[in-house]
């Protein structure tokens, strides 16, 4: 793939993440896929990023912002930068609870694309920004 196709693919994936969109976002990933978020575990596979992105649904409503996207000149890695606009809706497990609260933080994600598709992506943010701007 060429820098400007994988820049167009990693922006086609945000714009389907900002608009609900599970499947637009699936449909952009290959079929080993695997992904890492910081603070979290290993997901393999568009099944068990299906499950994540449901189970995200429920507790957050998240936005990204000003996301600026890299790739290598060959097209294999990326790598976007971007501001999280969210509301923590339902306590999610071994967290604060949710009462509504809006939160605003930096994220960046790592991509390695293969024929077309995103084969790995790793999400990073500050677990413990995210911490203190939902506990007051």
């Amino acid at each position: 793939m060429t820098r400007a196709a994988t820049e167009k693919l990693i922006a086609r994936y945000y714009d389907a993440f900002n608009a609900g969109d599970i499947d637009g976002m699936i449909d952009c990933l290959a079929p080993t896929f695997v992904h890492d978020v910081n603070q979290g575990g290993r997901r393999k596979g568009k099944t068990q990023f299906r499950e994540f992105c449901e189970h995200m649904s429920r507790c957050y409503k998240e936005t990204l912002k000003d996301v600026v996207v890299m790739a290598s000149k060959d097209g294999d890695r990326a790598a976007a930068e971007f501001v999280v606009n969210g509301k923590y809706l339902a306590t999610d497990e071994g967290l604060p609870p949710a009462s509504g609260q809006k939160y605003k933080l930096p994220g960046g994600a790592f991509f390695t694309v293969k024929d077309g598709k995103i084969a790995r992506v790793s999400t990073y943010y500050n677990m413990k920004d995210w911490m203190a701007q939902v506990a007051g």
